[in-house]
């Protein structure tokens, strides 16, 4: 049974190593490469997190000043 969705589960990897790959979150969450790209596109647009480009490679970072959109876990996260 999963407890988490695709895109919990990208946040998660993001939080352990914001220098990780497409290929590396694809890899972690089970899901393909183009699903993470989708994904990691839909937490920007929401404001989640943000890409920095350091040459061919990206670093994210988690906007950690938000809150979560929905009403059953809508809750600021921790400073």
């Amino acid at each position: 049974m999963e407890f988490l969705t695709s895109h919990a589960r990208v946040l998660i990897v993001v939080a352990h190593d914001p220098a990780t790959r497409l290929s590396d979150i694809a890899a972690a969450c089970h899901i393909t490469e183009r699903t993470a790209q989708n994904i990691v596109h839909d937490l920007e647009q929401a404001g989640y997190m943000r890409r920095e480009r350091n040459g061919r490679r990206s670093r994210y970072i988690l906007r950690m000043d938000g809150t979560l959109r929905h009403p059953a876990v809508a809750l600021s996260f921790p400073h």
